[in-house]
């Protein structure tokens, strides 16, 4: 048996009070005279040996109840594995989980009510000279130090939910970073969560042997829950007074049917669509909505689900802009395409400008969805890696050889971007054999595809070398040759014709494929910012250009909400970092002074929608070297802590028995009398 607190043995000295007071027993006797002692003196022999045995047993009573009531000072323990930690100032770790579904209810009120609770079990099972470290999702810098236990239970109050979800990875790490500063220490670590499934991604945790780790799992009911994981719309760029389709996708995180749920999408506050969905158990469903009727502006959008008892997912935030116009930029040599011109001047919504390939400004690249070069015999150094950055940014580049291109400065610029470039001329007649209907920019060109149809004649062309790149043909010539071909790059497009924008190479700039294929391309390009970011998951935010000062700083606004966030200057963007400032949904101003750059939708990690758990036996093979499980009841687990770091606990047996011990001597003080005899006779 060892002794958490053994100075309080020194206390034993007190158990030579009761001896003293037994051997020096000053009570005085009355002297009672009597005429005849020889009956006298037989019963008091019998009284002494009887009051001799009385006064030893309330003696050793008296000496056993101060003995065992040292002991319960002194905390005695059995040892077990962590034995060695007595006596020794001890670092201590403990994470309380407060993502959204620490929301849930159980018999005990909330998940987050309980794990602050348990957490304060935890650091009262502590001396009072260990030193505490509370952890949560956020990760905040405040927490990156050791508190006392008073400090550690003011922290512990001031935990509220918070829209983050780390890893169990991420969050052991960020509790190494701090014990391993503490290496005279004993470190121990405690996680206190529901561990849902989604906390880990199935690999073995990596954690430091000499950390003893416990996992506190709090045992959450099983809910239904169908969220909104995501939504898209059908078209890049939005027109005002065009109709609109949005795809929204369902989840059913239960493993119960979900019928009829209500759906309902708002834009500017007012009802745009409705919808009612039966959705399997466990299965992802994609519905559309059709909407229409909006005007030019930044459309802040939500989606609304009732979905009961879990309610913090029922809200999905999106944002999207009408625009009055969209911008093209062409980019020639010295003379100006006419067919190109009047291309976009067929339509009002297309604001094009052109520009020579000598007079560039690099800077305003990204404001253009679609720029369109052609007729230029080289392209130069700096334009062509400008360009390259366009594409990867998420641009879309067109690219018309020029009639007398130099075929290696045109494969030196598309080469290197994984693009076909024209490798040698073709002078023979040909016709287009084949469009892809399966691509994009054809599907919602045709309403009845013709038998026989009138496709672009060509009188010479470009080979275009696609040996390295991997792309679609819009159109083909005979022989599967590219005629126009697409690629993907990075977040940007890339089209290549095999042929001038001029007569002498084919009829396509008057064939009237050319007019709707640049329309349906021009629309597809549109490069707008997401419609929507996700907490704790997207924090930096990339944006076109945007000037920003000292005093004219872009803040984040949403109501009474305000946040500055960080902006960094990037070639051809701005960079906002957000980092864990935003804790709240919803749908976020950008504003620079008093004027709306754009706006921003925010939603909460979909993670945590998922309200399935992980076994104990789960958590065993994904943290083998968690040194505990621990799933308590409503009992305090202050002693199973007590115990998991010293052993066995007997302070509270100490105690009981110091009671019965007194019990025992009241009982033989107030009952007990020894050699009491009665007789009679004559004197």
């Amino acid at each position: 048996m060892h002794f958490t607190s053994p100075l309080f043995l020194f206390a034993l000295l007190s158990l030579a009070i009761p001896v003293v007071i037994h051997l020096f027993n000053f009570r005085r006797y009355q002297k009672v005279y009597f005429s005849n002692v020889q009956f006298l003196k037989e019963i008091q022999e019998q009284q002494a040996s009887g009051s001799n045995l009385k006064e030893r047993l309330i003696l050793a009573s008296r000496l056993l109840a101060l003995l065992f009531l040292v002991f319960a000072f002194a905390r005695p323990y059995i040892p077990g594995k962590n034995a060695a930690n007595a006596g020794k100032q001890q670092a201590v770790s403990v994470f309380v989980d407060n993502s959204y579904s620490m929301q849930t209810l159980n018999k005990e009120g909330t998940l987050l009510d309980q794990a602050k609770r348990r957490a304060k079990e935890i650091a009262s099972a502590y001396n009072i000279n260990d030193r505490f470290q509370v952890l949560t999702q956020d990760f905040e810098g405040k927490h990156q130090r050791l508190l006392s236990r008073d400090e550690f239970n003011e922290a512990v109050n001031a935990i509220k939910i918070s829209p983050q979800s780390r890893s169990l990875q991420q969050i052991v790490s960020r509790q190494q970073s701090l014990l391993n500063t503490q290496r005279n220490a004993i470190r121990s670590a405690y996680i206190l969560s529901d561990f849902q499934k989604n906390i880990t991604d199935a690999k073995a945790i990596k954690a430091d042997n000499a950390i003893h780790f416990n996992l506190v799992q709090l045992k959450a009911s099983a809910l239904p829950n169908v969220a909104v994981d995501s939504v898209w719309l059908l078209t890049a760029v939005h027109r005002a007074g065009e109709s609109e389709k949005l795809v929204v996708r369902l989840h059913n995180y239960a493993g119960e049917k979900a019928e009829k749920i209500p759906l309902k999408l708002l834009i500017n506050g007012a009802q745009k669509a409705l919808g009612s969905f039966t959705i399997n158990p466990g299965s992802v469903q994609n519905d559309t909505l059709a909407f229409s009727d909006l005007h030019g502006g930044w459309q802040r959008a939500e989606i609304q689900l009732q979905d009961n008892p879990v309610t913090f997912d029922n809200q999905f935030y999106f944002t999207f802009n009408v625009k009055q116009q969209m911008p093209v930029l062409l980019i020639d040599g010295d003379t100006a395409n006419p067919f190109l011109k009047a291309v976009f001047d067929t339509d009002p919504f297309f604001a094009a400008k052109r520009v020579d390939d000598g007079n560039v400004d690099y800077a305003a690249l990204g404001t253009y969805p679609l720029i369109v070069i052609s007729d230029i015999k080289a392209i130069s150094t700096g334009l062509s890696q400008q360009l390259k950055t366009y594409v990867s940014r998420g641009g879309t580049l067109m690219v018309f050889p020029s009639a007398d291109a130099d075929l290696a400065n045109y494969k030196a610029f598309l080469q290197p971007m994984g693009v076909a470039y024209p490798e040698k001329l073709i002078t023979e007649t040909s016709r287009v054999s084949a469009i892809n209907l399966q691509n994009p920019v054809f599907k919602s060109i045709f309403e009845s595809y013709p038998q026989n149809p009138d496709l672009p004649a060509v009188k010479k062309y470009y080979q275009l070398n696609s040996s390295n790149s991997r792309g679609e043909n819009l159109m083909e010539l005979p022989g599967r040759q590219s005629f126009w071909a697409d690629y993907s790059r990075g977040k940007g497009k890339v089209y290549v014709s095999a042929v001038a924008l001029n007569d002498d190479f084919s009829n396509l700039p008057r064939h009237a494929l050319l007019v709707p294929v640049m329309f349906r391309i021009a629309l597809l390009s549109g490069h707008d910012q997401p419609l929507f970011y996700t907490l704790g998951q997207d924090e930096s935010i990339e944006m076109p250009p945007v000037q920003s000062s000292e005093k004219q700083l872009l803040k984040l606004v949403n109501g009474n909400l305000t946040i500055i966030p960080d902006v960094r200057q990037q070639e051809g963007s701005t960079l906002l970092y957000v980092s864990d400032q935003l804790l709240e949904n919803g749908n976020y101003e950008l504003k620079k002074q008093d004027s709306t750059l754009s706006v921003l939708a925010f939603n909460d990690n979909r993670k945590e929608s998922d309200m399935s758990y992980l076994t104990g036996d789960d958590l065993k093979q994904i943290f083998p070297q968690a040194d505990n499980i621990l799933q308590p009841g409503q009992a305090s687990i202050k002693g199973e802590v007590s115990e998991l770091n010293f052993g066995p606990q007997l302070w509270k047996l100490c105690i009981i028995l110091a009671l019965i011990f007194l019990a025992a001597e009241i009982l033989l003080i107030r009952y007990y009398k020894p050699g009491k005899q009665r007789f009679s006779g004559q004197v």
